[in-house]
């Protein structure tokens, strides 16, 4: 079942958004700092494909994530809306 984006928040940091979701996504903490941490994890690694995102954070019902300082926002947000809605059914465990 794919992911609905409810809400967009910032925060503090400006290069990472909070990305609030209609369900839960994990029910444990799960941090990517990188793409290699995101080798067995097929939603995290459909994130990093975007150019730009530089590490990730799962949780409950949120995906926040960090981007590169010269990255625009106006080209990743939407972006990660689309995975999230067409790759809601991989397996985010």
């Amino acid at each position: 079942m794919p992911f609905t984006v409810r809400q967009v928040q910032p925060t503090p940091n400006p290069n990472a958004v909070k990305f609030v979701l209609d369900r839960h996504i994990t029910e444990d903490r799960l941090s990517f700092p990188d793409l290699a941490a995101a080798a067995h994890h097929a939603l995290a690694s459909k994130l990093f494909e975007i150019d730009g995102v530089t590490s990730l954070l799962l949780l409950e019902d949120f995906v926040t994530v960090n981007k590169a300082p010269a990255a625009k926002w106006g080209s990743i947000t939407p972006r990660v809306k689309r995975v999230l809605a067409a790759d809601g059914r991989i397996s985010t465990k």
